[in-house]
């Protein structure tokens, strides 16, 4: 073969490799962007970059890093569909924009997110599930779920009024009501069971409240028009909490004792519990208050998931417990809580293998 042929011979073996280069690399790229437990991108059901499931998303996503996994985080698997997307593996649902929020707090997800292997939700959303209660009441029980970490994230039911009303008792608000001498326009969901029962302690119902010209709502416009606020909460920056935040700053309160008989009905509820605004938590909380507390953001997942992932999941969560102290939400870690369930979901078998190698499960 004379030189030149073996130039051109050379030439065309360069160019052939090149082209299966090409080839190769957008197949690796696209097998890297496929999602799934098993290549280690696991899909995480999270909700607003300012909501205690999406904040915990992110440390979920931060821990499991240091062990090669790169967790893919859903924005909007959030509210009462969070379980049954984690129960039933869904898909991330359409993006919506959420009223509530910026686009960057609460983007769209990214393209291409396939069944959601894991997530964050309320510790109460996760039982009832299980359970089949609540606002699962119509949904077959999801026996499947497994819980993988349970979070302290603190949560209160606050009480109070604006000072400027003079109101300093809640049967004084039922005394106008009643004898009509004002409307009173009252910040609650109005048909949250705690608000309807500290209603009914005083024999006051939304319709009531209404047919006397007042109100009850929560809505972003009623936190600029109240006389009394029955809100619960946690020192969140989530939108349907950050009102106690704003109120607080905004308005001078007279916070509200709740009568006896009222607490000790709502603490016999499943995972409502006894406790107390304590000193300072709110501006213009100078002295401690009795109320009902819950607590509890919980990673889940389901039974079929691989015991080595759940196993990995719980090692993430407490090697970095440094994590939950970065974030926009009042988390902590607690070894002698973080291993048990607040109800009868069981434990994913390979967290409850990490927490027993550990000493923190015996």
């Amino acid at each position: 073969m004379s030189r030149a042929g073996g130039w051109m011979v050379a030439v065309v073996l360069i160019v052939a490799g090149l082209a299966g280069a090409q080839a190769v690399q957008p197949a690796q790229n696209a097998a890297a962007s496929i999602p799934g437990i098993g290549v280690k991108r696991p899909v995480f059901g999270g909700a607003c970059r300012l909501c205690p499931w999406g904040a915990m998303a992110q440390v979920v996503k931060s821990a499991m890093q240091f062990y090669g996994y790169d967790v893919q985080i859903c924005h909007n698997c959030n509210a009462v569909d969070s379980a049954r997307i984690v129960a039933l593996a869904r898909v991330p649902p359409p993006y919506k924009k959420d009223p509530a929020v910026s686009v960057a707090m609460a983007p769209p997800n990214d393209p291409g997110l396939g069944p959601v292997d894991f997530g964050a939700t309320a510790e109460q959303f996760m039982c009832q599930a299980y359970d089949g209660s609540g606002p699962y009441a119509r949904d077959k029980p999801m026996k499947n779920l497994r819980m993988i970490a349970n979070i302290q994230s603190p949560w209160w039911l606050v009480v109070a009024a604006r000072s400027e009303t003079g109101i300093t008792d809640l049967a004084q608000v039922a005394d106008q009501i009643k004898e009509r001498r004002r409307p009173v326009r009252i910040y609650a969901a109005r048909t949250d069971a705690m608000v309807t029962a500290i209603l009914a302690y005083y024999g006051l119902t939304v319709d009531a409240i209404t047919a006397a010209g007042g109100y009850v709502g929560n809505s972003f416009a009623d936190r600029e028009n109240f006389d009394v606020i029955i809100q619960g909460g946690a020192l969140s920056s989530a939108p349907e909490w950050n009102v106690l935040y704003q109120v607080s700053q905004r308005f001078d309160l007279n916070y509200l004792d709740i009568p006896e008989p009222v607490l000790a009905k709502l603490a016999a509820e499943p995972l409502h519990y006894r406790g107390t605004i304590p000193v300072g938590l709110l501006r213009g909380v100078e002295r401690p208050i009795p109320t009902i507390v819950r607590n509890g953001t919980v990673v889940y997942t389901r039974a079929d998931v691989p015991e080595s992932f759940a196993y990995a999941v719980a090692k993430a969560m407490d090697e970095h417990q440094d994590e939950l102290q970065w974030t926009n939400q009042n988390f902590s870690y607690n070894v002698h809580t973080v291993w048990k369930p607040p109800c009868d979901v069981p434990l994913a078998a390979g967290a409850a293998r990490y927490y027993r190698k550990v000493g923190y499960m015996k």
